[in-house]
């Protein structure tokens, strides 16, 4: 089989089973699964190994956890948790743009804004976010593993080169222009969350997707992409539904 089909039918399977195993444990906000589980069977190679595994856990509870510890502020003090907020985005988008690490970028900008909307509501919601994002990774990884074993990648040939152009790489005047573009346009999204952090949790991490955008031409494509794929999956939504309404045991 083509690598390319192995690739698309992993990424089907490995979705559509962390949907399925999710909703069926009744995991807290069983929709995480398979959205990490897309990031995870979307980037070509093995899955990630144990030790691997369980620094991601730490790492998502140590950034996410910032978002708990700005609750009480939140409450209190709101103009030093407002300008601590501002501080971690800029330092989430640094990490993400300049220092190339995403995942703890995007998780502690998450933790920043999404936790701490949501302890201003209840702590207890604050604290079912974080376990479902927890345990959303563990169920996309238990996928991406069992099925990475019936359509596997090839074997690396040689060595990858990266050569490096002025496309790619970036000076740090431009990463940090980049970290502050991404800053001014999250915050006043973050500033909406707050209002009603149960309406707007999706806005919220679109911004930080759009925001980390290194270019003007990249963040029109991730916009169309998001605003194209969020309306093609209402589509199949509501087919689906009709569907299922022909055999109502489903």
């Amino acid at each position: 089989m083509p690598i390319q089909a192995r690739r698309i039918f992993r990424l089907s399977l490995v979705v559509a089973s962390a949907l399925a195993l999710a909703y069926a444990i009744k995991a807290p906000l069983p929709f995480l699964s398979p959205l990490f589980a897309f990031f995870l069977a979307a980037m070509p190679g093995p899955p990630l190994a144990t030790k691997k595994i369980l620094g991601l856990i730490v790492l998502i509870l140590l950034t996410l956890g910032i978002g708990l510890l700005l609750i009480p502020l939140l409450l209190n003090y709101q103009i030093t948790a407002l300008l601590l907020v501002l501080i971690g985005l800029y330092f989430s988008a640094y990490l993400s743009v300049n220092l190339a690490k995403n995942l703890p970028g995007t998780f502690l900008a998450m933790g920043i804004t999404m936790i701490s909307a949501a302890g201003t509501v209840s702590s207890t919601l604050a604290t079912t976010i974080i376990q479902a994002l927890i345990l959303g990774i563990i169920i996309a990884t238990v996928c991406h593993s069992f099925f990475y074993l019936f359509f596997p990648e090839d074997p690396p040939k040689q060595p990858a080169t990266y050569i490096e152009s002025d496309e790619v790489i970036y000076n740090s005047i431009q990463s940090n222009w980049i970290a502050i573009r991404s800053t001014i346009i999250v915050f006043p999204a973050y500033l909406v969350l707050l209002s009603n952090p149960l309406a707007y949790m999706p806005i919220m991490m679109k911004s930080v997707l759009l925001s980390q955008q290194t270019t003007t031409m990249d963040a029109n494509d991730a916009a169309k992409e998001l605003i194209g794929s969020t309306l093609l999956g209402g589509a199949f939504a509501i087919l689906m539904w009709y569907l299922l309404g022909l055999w109502v045991n489903l």
